[in-house]
């Protein structure tokens, strides 16, 4: 792609429409867990929030894969692991250190509440992170010899079992042994499912768009 960032001649350029993308992507990496702390009613399914962030990371993948190619998508997942392994390291030492006494009351009570997590809990989204993504973009890339070139489609499927997969390892590292998971692993699957066919598709179609019209500019 031609829209890219000057860079001085003993360095690659980088495409604009990546690096975006790529900004994004570690955005969202750092909103998954705050938002994962509510719980959501869509209709009759219940879901956690930080499914939003999580099927844009699938997304933006898929578009990378899409626009850059596997390997490239694969280095975009990799590098999400330094926001959001500082995000975490970030957010227990805010915890450790000591509550300005004048901090509105209601926020003194709720933010360890919303932001406070397990190590266990801590273990599961990192490697259900690092596990799901991975899959979402191989299977996203291995598609293309099944159901052809159409990336919307691909990432639909792709988001659908890789959500699926990162359900089974959350739900089981996090909660097994402390409560009943098979319910729990089923509404969420379910959910998850749904949402992947709803929205994926839409996420996918926008980004490619907007990643064309940076070109266009460009050109």
């Amino acid at each position: 792609m031609n829209d890219s960032l000057a860079a001085p001649a003993n360095l690659p350029a980088i495409p604009r429409p990546l690096l975006m993308l790529a900004l994004l992507y570690g955005g969202m990496t750092c909103i998954a867990g705050v938002l994962g702390s509510k719980q959501v009613a869509l209709g009759p399914l219940a879901v956690e929030a930080g499914i939003f962030p999580f099927l844009l990371l699938v997304s933006i993948s898929s578009t990378v894969a899409q626009l850059y190619g596997r390997a490239l998508a694969n280095s975009v997942v990799r590098f999400g692991f330094v926001p959001l392994v500082t995000a975490i390291f970030l957010t227990w030492a805010v915890l450790q250190l000591p509550t300005d006494e004048g901090m509105y009351e209601p926020a003194k009570e709720a933010f360890p509440i919303i932001l406070g997590q397990s190590g266990r809990l801590m273990v599961a989204g990192i490697i259900a992170y690092g596990v799901s993504m991975w899959l979402n973009v191989l299977l996203f890339s291995k598609l293309a010899g099944v159901v052809g070139q159409l990336a919307q489609v691909r990432g639909a499927i792709a988001s659908m079992l890789s959500q699926v997969v990162d359900t089974l390892i959350f739900i089981t590292v996090a909660f097994y042994g402390v409560r009943p998971i098979g319910e729990l692993l089923a509404g969420q699957a379910l959910a998850k499912v749904v949402l992947s066919v709803v929205f994926v598709p839409l996420v996918i179609t926008v980004l490619l768009a907007i990643a064309k019209r940076m070109d266009a500019k460009a050109a």
